[in-house]
C-alpha cells in the first residue's frame, strides 16, 4: 500500500518537517516482495495542479507494482519547492516540463530556445545530477484563454488580437492568473514584453479557480493547454501567434544516483510515457476536474486499461 500523508500546500520552509513526519508512516504495506524494485524505498512527488498529481499517482502505482515501497508526496506547492525536494533527496522522482527546466531551473530566457529542447535540458541538467527520462507524447504549455462568446464578439483568435484589444480597451484588460505564472519569465512578464502590451490589472487566484472566473472577475485567464476545464467552461484558447511560450513536454525527473541504483525505473516509466498522448492526459485531467474522481483512482484505472499493472 502506498503511504499517503495528508496533502497540503507547502512552502519550502515547511517541506522538510512534513516529509520527516511522513517518513514515520505506517510500515504495514508496501511493494511486493518480488519484482525489479523489490526492497527499494522511493518517495514520489508532484506539483499541486491536477495533471502533475495524476502523473505522480501513475508513477507511484507503477513503482509499487514493480516491488517498491512507495511514499506519496504528491501535491507540493510550486515548481521551486518540488525541485528543491528532489535535489535534497526528500523525494525521489516527479514529472516536470522542458520549458520549466529550460527557463526556471537552468536560468535561460525564452529567446534562442534550441530546436530539441528536451535534449538540451537533459544534457545541461545532467551536470546538476538530475536525469530526465524520455518525455511523454504530449506537451502542456501555458496559454491565454477567454470566454468563447467574448472572443467571438471582439474578434479575438490570437494573442496579438488580445494585445491590440487591451491596448484599445484597457478597462477590459484584466487577467486571472496564479502566482507562479505572474512571476515567471516564461509567464506574464515575458508575455507582455513579447507582445508589447500590459494587462490593466492582474487578479491572483489559485490555479484551480481561474477556469470558472474567466468572464467574471476578468476577461482573460492563464490556462494549461491540456486542461479539460477549457471545454467544460466554454473557453477559447488564443493562439500564441508569435511563438512566445516554449515547449513544455512532460518527463519524469530523478536524481542520477537514484537511476544508477535502480535503472529499472527507466524501463517502468518508458511505456507510460509512450502511452500518454495529449488526448489521453486531457481525458484523465477531466475525470478529476470535471467528474470529481480521485487522482489515484483515475491513475489505477488507466494503468490497468493499458495492461501496465500485474
Amino acid at each position: 500500500m502506498i503511504r499517503r500523508p495528508a496533502r497540503t500546500a507547502l512552502t519550502a520552509g515547511g517541506l522538510a518537517l512534513l516529509l520527516a513526519v511522513a517518513g514515520c508512516g505506517s510500515d504495514d504495506g508496501g511493494g511486493s516482495s518480488d519484482g525489479p524494485l523489490a526492497g527499494a524505498q522511493l518517495t514520489v512527488g508532484s506539483k499541486e495542479f491536477t495533471e502533475s498529481i495524476v502523473l505522480g499517482q501513475i508513477t507511484a502505482l507503477a513503482l509499487e507494482n514493480a516491488g517498491a515501497d512507495v511514499t506519496d508526496q504528491t501535491g507540493l506547492a510550486g515548481s521551486a519547492t518540488v525541485r528543491e525536494a528532489l535535489e535534497s533527496g526528500e523525494i525521489d522522482i516527479y514529472w516536470d516540463y522542458t520549458g520549466t527546466g529550460w527557463v526556471n531551473i537552468l536560468g535561460h530566457t525564452t529567446e534562442d530556445v534550441p530546436d530539441d529542447l528536451y535534449a538540451a535540458v537533459a544534457e545541461e541538467d545532467a551536470e546538476n545530477g538530475i536525469a530526465w527520462l524520455e518525455p511523454a507524447n504530449f506537451e502542456n504549455t501555458y496559454r491565454i484563454a477567454t470566454k468563447t462568446d467574448f472572443a467571438e464578439q471582439n474578434g479575438l483568435a490570437t494573442t496579438s488580437d488580445m494585445a491590440e484589444f487591451i491596448n484599445a480597451n484597457p478597462d477590459q484588460g484584466a487577467i486571472c492568473a496564479a502566482s507562479e505564472f505572474i512571476n515567471r519569465d516564461d509567464g506574464l512578464p515575458g508575455l507582455e514584453e513579447a507582445y508589447d502590451f500590459e494587462f490593466s490589472s492582474v487578479v491572483e487566484l489559485d490555479l484551480n479557480l481561474i477556469y470558472t472566473q474567466v468572464g467574471q472577475d476578468c476577461p482573460f485567464g492563464e490556462v494549461f493547454s491540456t486542461d479539460a476545464r477549457i471545454v467544460s467552461n466554454d473557453l477559447t484558447v488564443l493562439e500564441d501567434d508569435q511563438g512566445f511560450f516554449v515547449e513544455y513536454a512532460a518527463a519524469a525527473t530523478l536524481r542520477q544516483e537514484t537511476l544508477d541504483e535502480y535503472p529499472e525505473i527507466a524501463d517502468i516509466i518508458a511505456p507510460i510515457s509512450e502511452a500518454l498522448t495529449g488526448e489521453v492526459i486531457t481525458e484523465l485531467n477531466g475525470r478529476v476536474d470535471n467528474d470529481g474522481e480521485q487522482p489515484e483512482d483515475v491513475a489505477e484505472d488507466w494503468l490497468e486499461e493499458q495492461g501496465l499493472l500485474d
